[in-house]
């Protein structure tokens, strides 16, 4: 595995619980040194200690050295990051192509080089070509992709237990190797029934991810839109979205309005699909992916102004407590984070605003060094005018609102999940506000 962020580190411990030899590689000596020693850099629920596991038995170890990794193994798994471009919407592949340049000199035997990042649709194509003109070996070192699905909070699950595996190869020797690497979860001996399997050609295979991260993000969007519409019309979005739950073409899943997404991939994947899609020439085909971009980024802004009007109208001389760093619970990932997002906006506005994260207060102090961070809900809500929910952690919906009214000035609280009992929280005497309800 070529990468130990998030994706590579879990991708090769569950490799390697899987039975086979596993190499974990990253030019990062000081991350390779962690892992080495069983620290995972990152919050995974279940993943240190299987991680620890997979070190004792000897089946996982990591490197720093191409060289090493061409000579350890017939596979390799490309898992490096493919952020946005700090000058435009389209993905930033440098780290995929210094892949391709670093491993390529060393491929003297036949061997298979799996794309599992998120990229560009075409970019496998022409990296094969180039990974053959750098290869000893030619086109005997061959490109695929595998694209991954992994929830972050369920990365373990996703990876030993996926919903589907795509593989996107050029060749039946490919196909082949793949089928080997993944035979636990299509042939397995016993136990659940083999996991759905479709074999794509290249481009195919990168498409899949980012239509599956398109349609989600705007399933989202949609139902924030309609909550748009409820607060003008003084509708009920949760009982709409209860509604629109049962009709089986549309399901439930991610129809809860809210302050929106964010993370490291919805937001940065639309934005890259839409570049490629303009330099193919088929930008109007997903010309509906900016507006739900926009719908999400407003979500953010009504956060803001209804905290606003709250509080009375200003921010000057008002404290807030945002509930909430990481985008989503289960994680430490505070990338475009849309807590930390209304924060730091809060913040600049006048506020004096306290954050809590039960796991990402590390991550966030590094990234908006000019909040403040406390140790725990109460320490954060103390002396408070307005409380912001904005992570659903578990923890949140088991606060006590009113052993928690004696620590604020004003008890208003409002609910950007739209997760929290409200009945609970009015009859402790909070007034309470969500997005797209009465």
């Amino acid at each position: 595995m070529i990468g130990t962020g998030y994706l590579g580190t879990t991708h090769a411990v569950c490799m390697a619980a899987l039975g086979f030899e596993t190499l974990g590689m990253d030019v990062d000596a000081e991350k390779a040194a962690s892992l080495s020693a069983g620290r995972l850099p990152f919050h995974e629920p279940g993943l240190e200690s299987l991680l620890r596991d997979q070190l004792a038995s000897g089946r996982l170890r990591f490197t720093t050295s191409y060289e090493e990794v061409a000579a350890f193994a017939e596979v390799h798994f490309s898992c490096v990051g493919t952020p946005q471009r700090t000058d435009g919407p389209g993905a930033d592949l440098r780290y995929t192509e210094a892949v391709v340049e670093g491993l390529g000199p060393h491929l003297s035997r036949p061997c298979l080089l799996v794309g599992k990042s998120t990229v560009p649709v075409g970019t496998a194509e022409r990296l094969a070509a180039r990974l053959a003109e750098l290869a000893p070996a030619g086109r005997d070192a061959e490109v695929a992709w595998n694209p991954e699905f992994l929830r972050e909070g369920f990365a373990v699950r996703d990876t030993l237990r996926p919903d589907r595996l795509v593989l996107g190869v050029a060749s039946d020797r490919a196909e082949r190797l793949l089928r080997e690497v993944y035979a636990p979860l299509l042939e397995p001996a016993d136990g659940p029934a083999a996991v759905p399997l479709v074999v794509t050609d290249l481009a195919t295979a990168e498409l899949v991810k980012v239509a599956a991260n398109s349609f989600l993000a705007t399933k989202i969007s949609f139902i924030n839109a309609m909550a748009e519409v409820c607060e003008v019309a003084g509708a009920d979005v949760q009982q709409l979205a209860e509604a629109l739950s049962y009709d089986p073409r549309i399901g439930g899943r991610f129809l809860r309005s809210g302050v929106g997404f964010g993370g490291g991939c919805l937001p940065k994947d639309i934005r890259a699909f839409m570049a490629r899609a303009e330099e193919l020439g088929v930008s109007p085909a997903v010309r509906f992916l900016r507006e739900v971009d926009e719908i999400n980024l407003r979500r953010r802004a009504a956060v803001v102004d209804l905290a606003r009007r709250f509080g009375g109208g200003t921010f000057h001389g008002r404290r807030i407590t945002v509930l909430g760093a990481a985008f989503k619970p289960d994680s430490d990932d505070v990338r475009d984070s849309p807590a930390l997002a209304v924060a730091e906006r809060i913040r600049q506005q006048g506020a004096e605003v306290t954050v809590y994260d039960p796991k990402a207060t590390d991550n966030a102090r590094k990234s908006f060094p000019a909040l403040a961070f406390a140790e725990s809900v109460t320490k954060a809500a103390c002396g408070a005018h307005v409380l912001l929910h904005l992570t659903e952690w578990p923890e949140f919906g088991d606060i006590d609102p009113v052993e928690l009214s004696g620590t604020v000035a004003r008890r208003r609280i409002i609910d950007g999940r739209n997760t929290l009992d409200a009945s609970r929280w009015r009859a402790a005497g909070w007034e309470f506000r969500a997005l797209g309800r009465p």
